[in-house]
């Protein structure tokens, strides 16, 4: 159990934060923040070590659904300034670890930290004992500065993973983007289907996502980028019920517009608004005409600034 030799031996002065950082959402962007500007003023690296899979998954022996794939939160940890982002594999001998033990392992002896900065309520080590106070305490002996990052509330609410998921889930979309500083997103690979949408005059690309967790079934507008364009997207959630549909969620998107081979690309579409619920319709002619009308509430929504309130 180590990190990745090679590259991160040479970190010169590394100021680290670690954490999962699901959906690298505001609150993590704040200790981000401070990580790299603490960093650049020690002419340091700012590094961010994040766990896979989802530790409550491996404590808990049940799949947790993420915001974010890992290989998508590693993108986003980028964006947040990270110079390097690096993946431990959570395991339950990691989790048996004391938060001293932790420490003198990874922030020691493999990363030789210059500096520590804690979430704001963060926990870690074995049954969480670890706590900003315990880290303090441990970076008195060791020699490494040890901080705490700010807290970061929205709408009274404290800024969490479990809050913006819970906001997803729910289908509070303004929520979870004022907690995640983005519109809350889908992201996948687009397989074959069974070609229904291109029969109805509507062809949409399926997706086999590479995280969890999904807002409620139901049609949304969105936006997607490909090839470097901005493009409308009509998303539908759910099980297709017109056509009898089953038990397995599927998720949809059509690109108004767009044309070209998808199949076997990475596909990431951020949630606009919610057009409506899904339902069963008497004809597929009903079905085409609502079709018609979500392409419409896509496309007035693609017209307002990317910004712009909802």
């Amino acid at each position: 159990m180590g990190l990745p030799a090679g590259r991160l031996a040479a970190l010169k002065a590394p100021v680290v934060s670690f954490g999962v950082f699901d959906g690298v959402h505001i609150g993590h962007q704040a200790v981000l923040a401070e990580v790299v500007a603490w960093a650049r003023s020690l002419g340091g690296a700012a590094v961010a070590m994040t766990f896979d899979p989802h530790p409550q998954a491996v404590l808990r022996g049940a799949p947790v659904p993420t915001i974010a794939s890992v290989d998508r939160r590693l993108e986003l940890l980028e964006a947040a300034g990270a110079d390097a982002a690096i993946v431990l594999p959570f395991t339950l001998d990691l989790a048996r670890l004391s938060p001293d033990e932790f420490l003198d392992r990874f922030l020691v002896r493999e990363l030789h930290a210059a500096g520590l900065i804690l979430g704001f309520d963060q926990r870690f080590g074995h049954l969480a004992a670890g706590n900003f106070e315990a880290a303090r305490s441990w970076g008195k002996r060791t020699g490494v500065e040890v901080r705490r990052g700010p807290e970061v509330v929205r709408g009274g609410v404290r800024v969490s993973s479990s809050a913006a998921r819970m906001a997803i889930a729910g289908g509070r979309l303004d929520d979870a983007e004022a907690m995640l500083g983005r519109p809350a997103e889908l992201r996948g690979t687009v397989v074959r289907g069974e070609g229904r949408g291109r029969q109805l005059g509507f062809p949409t690309a399926n997706l086999r996502l590479d995280h969890g967790l999904v807002p409620p079934r139901g049609v949304y507008a969105g936006r997607s980028v490909l090839d470097g364009r901005t493009c409308p997207a009509v998303l539908n959630i759910g099980v297709r019920p017109t056509f009898s549909g089953g038990r397995e969620e599927v998720v949809e998107v059509h690109l108004p517009g767009w044309s070209g081979d998808l199949y076997g690309r990475t596909l990431l579409v951020h949630l606009r608004a919610r057009l409506r619920d899904e339902g069963k319709f008497e004809s597929v002619d009903d079905l085409k005409r609502q079709i018609a009308l979500d392409i419409e509430g896509a496309m007035a929504d693609f017209r307002k600034p990317a910004d712009a309130g909802r």
